[in-house]
């Protein structure tokens, strides 16, 4: 990895004399050097383009046959699903939907092979409570009522025993309020459809069967898969699982969860024709980088099954808005995933030892998990965890023995120029951290929006890319002089025989090999880092190390310690940058597009981060990839004239981009990438009283897209907006710091039957402390929040219909709340008891007042409703085209009751 001694142990006279010729002037040209970097931007472009954005052609039915996956037959599904239009838990849309999907199962066991049997159960759940520890679902309880769910099971006639055994393929036919849900999920509906049509052609042959669940309650906290991995009979038999999901609209549909046992990635990497997974998208998901979650948790967490989970992740920006429609659905994007999960399907259910195949080995569960990742997506490696750790063990321990041995036999000198060399990466970081940070905190200023690059993402390459890498260019370059600055007044006293301008060329050339090197520390680093937490990703780190060194190691080192320094070769770059590109520059575009998408719904709590904050994080993404993979390329720059024209084109494209963000030349929110923007009818009332006859009530308009809200008030001066951070709006769940605000013809679309009761009916002190008995109805809201103050609530229980759902115990927080979400059907109850059990010596150093001078809160609830209210009707016509409702499961629909009852009640 490090040339022994390389240039540290002095040459003799006569070996200087004899080397001195062969020093020639260490320079480049320019072009040489702008064309090997433009071979590395197309390559890795060319990466990233074969592995995500190739799709196969579509296949007709008649091309298909009656055991293929027909793309086009699986599109009429879509269709028809996206037809109903937005259709969430409890509306008569989602009723025609399940009833399509059904008759659809129907149609499929009609048509079945005569030795298949076909099964098809329309499940209605029980109420029930859904009580997830992990994530996303920490501090909350999840409580449904009145789900159904379309189950469809494939097994031979003839062997009965084979229902013991079950595969299980899942998705969700419930959208958010707010969209069609092309994506998410009506495209997974749709494949699962033709799937099960086909593998109705195949099961005569299994040796497991197949059940596929169309299941609803999946946007509303996993209730849907919760409810049928708890309450349906079939749940016992089930081996493994398949999660089928949308984190955006078409293209490749990955794997970006492998559960606990290895075999089911290992089978899907050996058998499907298109095989497409990235671990590194497990580890992002797992730290709470992406803050989501799918049906695959409660599968773990709760049937303690493991599988494989799939998502969609093109166009991320279009998630949970009007957008996610047919439109942007790629051709081709239905037939990759079809093929795939029909070719391991029917491997697996054929397998005689699924059982023990999936069996949990629990003590080895860490070691076993398998690291995978594709090769432009026609090839994918898998491993388990314990080979990763192994080979990252390994190859840290020679590279510490290489560079320790190395040290030792450079001395004094070699252990400075190792420390110099290291300082040139931390500066290069500086730098370019410096710089893209300094353009994300400017962008708000001179943009009407502080993200402008959302519908045009190539704009982050002038806007961040530049700024990167010419800090990364300025900082490493800062090294290198300090390298030659130590090296020349070393070796002008201890080699003092050579003529100056071969001493200065070879203490360059010698400065040039140890900023080359200098990417093997940062790289190590990493890798000991990233194989000490066990991710998996740390494979990107072994190529980027292991590569480089192994090419460096062939080309460029000696075991002659006379032999004086030459200038690195061209070959020693191509041979370490082939491999690393090729693994993983298409998933580091990948990433970069998938947190600009995530960019539109960023903001949790509008107006609660600064505006920058979202450009920051692309800025240091950026930063950290120009670092990472340029550092080898970049060493090259200082030996050949082409500094001046780099820096000079990189300032020009920072300039363009600035001035077209600023001109606003390029839209940042079009008609197919909207700004997430939520207008809320709001009636505030307190609880504790049925009259509730001081309601008051207004219209909020607030964006989870960071930035202001004043293009979007341009259209609304009549209606009289304020927008500010002067009302603070707690929507339980979350809390608006920043947004607008209008009482215009707000009392007007509602009454006071819809509004909620909180009541108090019993409070008194037993023996055991304060007990104090609430009684709640939601009147015609199918949907509310709860949040329990648990800095005066030591626990509490919850029943519906005298049922107990919420026993007393295990109750998790966060930030000193516990939330109950409720999410029900069109015949779900809405009356309901809380029984509260007061701490002794309550506190409320964390709880603030719902209103500046009110007392501290003893219970915060929201009810909503899916109505749009004259008011909301016309401040929707208003807005921009540019704009779109966003849902998700802790969010508002357009009208929503907030009842408060204080802790002195």
């Amino acid at each position: 990895m490090a040339r022994k001694a390389e240039a540290s142990r002095p040459s003799t006279s006569s070996e200087a004399s004899d080397s001195s010729d062969h020093v020639g002037l260490p320079t480049r040209s320019a072009f040489l050097w702008v064309a090997l970097f433009v071979l590395f931007l197309n390559s890795s472009w060319a990466v990233y383009h074969i592995q995500f954005e190739s799709l196969p052609s579509p296949l007709t039915a008649d091309r298909a046959g009656k055991r293929g996956f027909s793309e086009i037959s699986a599109l009429q599904h879509v269709k028809s699903l996206t037809g109903f239009g937005p259709h969430p838990v409890g509306s008569d849309a989602l009723e025609l939907a399940i009833q399509y999907v059904f008759a659809e199962a129907e149609k499929i066991k009609k048509t079945a092979h005569w030795e298949v049997d076909v099964q098809v159960d329309l499940f209605h759940s029980e109420t029930a409570a859904n009580r997830l520890s992990k994530g996303l679902f920490k501090g909350k309880t999840l409580i449904y009522s009145d789900l159904k769910h379309v189950v469809l099971r494939i097994l031979p006639k003839y062997l009965p025993e084979v229902e013991e055994n079950a595969i299980l393929v899942s998705s969700h036919i419930d959208t958010v309020f707010s969209s069609q849900g092309a994506g998410d999920c009506s495209s997974c509906v749709g494949v699962m459809l033709e799937l099960a049509r086909g593998m109705s052609q195949w099961a005569h042959g299994f040796k497991s069967s197949v059940i596929f669940l169309f299941n609803t309650g999946e946007e509303e906290g996993l209730n849907g898969a919760h409810s049928f991995i708890t309450q349906h009979p079939w749940r016992s038999t089930i081996r493994f699982v398949i999660d089928l999901e949308a984190m955006g609209i078409g293209g490749k549909s990955s794997v970006f969860q492998a559960g606990s046992v290895p075999w089911a990635i290992e089978t899907f990497a050996r058998v499907s024709k298109y095989p497409s997974g990235l671990v590194i998208a497990q580890d992002l998901f797992h730290s709470g980088a992406i803050q989501s979650a799918t049906d695959f948790q409660v599968y773990e967490e709760v049937g303690h099954l493991s599988g494989l989970d799939f998502a969609y992740t093109d166009a991320t920006a279009v998630y949970h808005t009007k957008n996610d429609k047919l439109k942007l659905l790629k051709p081709g994007s239905l037939q990759h995933l079809g093929e795939n999960m029909l070719a391991f399907l029917i491997h697996s259910a054929a397998l005689n030892n699924l059982q023990k195949e999936m069996e949990v080995k629990t003590e080895n569960i860490g070691q076993s998990k398998a690291i995978f990742f594709d090769i432009l997506g026609t090839y994918m490696i898998a491993y388990p965890q314990r080979l990763a750790t192994m080979l990252c063990n390994s190859v840290i321990m020679q590279s510490l023995l290489i560079w320790t041995t190395s040290l030792l036999m450079g001395g004094y000198h070699g252990a400075m120029t190792f420390g110099l060399s290291c300082l040139s990466i931390l500066l290069m970081w500086i730098g370019s951290l410096s710089l893209t940070i300094l353009v994300a905190i400017l962008i708000p200023y001179i943009s009407t929006s502080p993200v402008p690059y959302i519908a045009n993402p190539w704009l982050v390459i002038g806007l961040f890319g530049g700024p990167a890498m010419l800090g990364a260019l300025a900082g490493q370059h800062l090294g290198f002089l300090f390298i030659i600055k130590y090296s020349r007044d070393v070796f002008s006293k201890r080699v003092p025989i050579l003529p100056s301008q071969t001493l200065e060329n070879v203490i360059r050339l010698e400065a040039e090999r140890w900023l080359f090197k200098s990417g093997f520390i940062q790289w190590l680093i990493l890798l000991i880092v990233s194989n000490y937490f066990k991710a998996g990703s740390s494979y990107v780190a072994l190529v980027w190390l292991v590569t480089p060194a192994f090419a460096y190691g062939l080309m460029e080192a000696t075991l002659t310690p006379s032999r004086l320094p030459k200038q690195l070769k061209i070959t020693t770059l191509i041979l370490s940058l082939s491999l690393p590109i090729l693994l993983s520059s298409g998933t580091l575009i990948r990433a970069v597009g998938t947190i600009i998408g995530i960019l539109v719904r960023s903001e949790r709590n509008p107006g609660a981060r600064p505006e920058w904050l979202g450009s920051l994080v692309v800025a240091v993404l950026v930063s950290a990839i120009v670092c990472l993979t340029l550092v080898y390329l970049l060493s090259y720059i200082h030996l050949s004239g082409a500094k001046r024209p780099v820096i000079i084109s990189i300032l020009m494209l920072l300039a363009l981009a600035l001035a077209a963000v600023n001109t606003g030349l390029f839209p940042t929110f079009t008609e197919d990438f909207s700004r997430a923007v939520n207008v809320v009818h709001v009636v505030e009332t307190k609880g504790n009283s049925d009259e509730n006859q001081d309601a008051s009530s207004f219209i909020s308009l607030f964006s989870s897209t960071p930035g202001k809200l004043f293009e979007e008030a341009k259209n609304l001066k009549d209606e009289e907006f304020t927008c500010g951070w002067n009302k603070t709006v707690d929507y339980v769940s979350f809390t608006v710091k920043y947004g607008c605000w209008s009482s215009k013809d707000s009392r007007s679309g509602w009454s006071n039957s819809d509004i909620p009761v909180v009541h108090v009916e019993h409070d008194s002190r037993t023996t055991n402390g304060r007990e104090t008995k609430v009684f709640i109805d939601t009147k015609t809201s199918k949907r509310w929040s709860l949040a329990i103050n648990r800095e005066a609530i030591r626990d509490f229980t919850f029943e519906v219909d005298a049922q107990e759902l919420v026993p007393v115990g295990r109750k998790s927080e966060v930030d000193g709340w516990h939330l109950i979400q409720y999410s029900g059907g069109k015949n779900a109850p809405t009356k309901f008891n809380l029984n509260l059990y007061w701490l002794d010596n309550t506190t409320h150093s964390s709880q603030g007042a719902y209103k500046p001078g009110g007392s501290p809160l003893l219970l915060k609830v929201r009810t909503d409703l899916d109505r749009v209210t004259p008011a909301v009707k016309r401040v929707l016509d208003k807005l921009p085209p540019w704009c779109s409702l966003f849902g998700k499961s802790t969010s508002p629909y357009t009208f929503s009751f907030l009842t408060t009852l204080p802790v002195d009640f």
